[in-house]
């Protein structure tokens, strides 16, 4: 099977040292907010070709989800307007470097969250290990077959399949008004050439 590892593993940088543990070490070096250590790793992958400051980036933009995540929900934007700032400039411009250790100063100053990447390891073992998810009863709604056959309509779908959690405050009354239009409305009765949507919504 292919791997990122395969792909690296006995790729070597301009000085002689194992690009996979360069790049590991970028990245367990962000992790601990060791900011100088990280620059140089990210600068020895840079220096020695195009394709490994493809690389740079492309760990830059995972690790602001996989080790940041919640503790910084704006690093990922970051992350991704850097990366898109640093194209304009050739491979050489004495520029390039400036966004790449930008980027890593902005994740080792960062609070860091690995909740996501523990979540979806979960996800992926179980599921390796042959768990399937339930289907919940609340998905039954007016856009499932199912549902439709259980008769669940659009005021079911208001009462129930419309839930958020948590609600956010908010200064409208559109969901009341909403809930009075549900009280009276009947789609066998609406225009003949009233507009219809495809199926597939949720």
């Amino acid at each position: 099977m292919s791997t990122d590892y395969s792909l690296w593993a006995e790729a070597k940088t301009k000085h002689g040292l194992a690009v996979d543990e360069v790049v590991s070490g970028l990245q367990k070096a962000i992790r601990r907010s060791m900011v100088e250590l990280a620059c140089r790793y990210a600068y020895e992958l840079y220096t020695t070709s195009p394709v490994l400051l493809e690389k740079v980036w492309s760990r830059l933009l995972t690790i602001s989800v996989e080790d940041v995540g919640f503790g910084n929900l704006d690093a990922s934007r970051h992350m991704y307007i850097l990366n898109e700032m640093r194209k304009n400039y050739a491979y050489d411009d004495v520029d390039q470097p400036m966004y790449f250790i930008h980027a890593i100063r902005i994740l080792c100053a960062s609070q860091k969250d690995r909740s996501s990447d523990f979540l979806k390891n979960i996800v992926i073992k179980t599921a390796a290990m042959g768990e399937v998810p339930e289907i919940i009863d609340i998905a039954l709604d007016k856009h499932t077959k199912r549902g439709k056959e259980m008769g669940r309509d659009s005021k079911h779908f208001y009462e129930e399949g419309s839930k958020v959690i948590p609600q956010m405050d908010i200064d409208n009354d559109y969901r009341e008004r909403y809930g009075k239009i549900l009280e009276t409305y009947d789609p066998e009765k609406v225009e003949k050439d009233a507009f219809r949507y495809a199926v597939g919504r949720v």
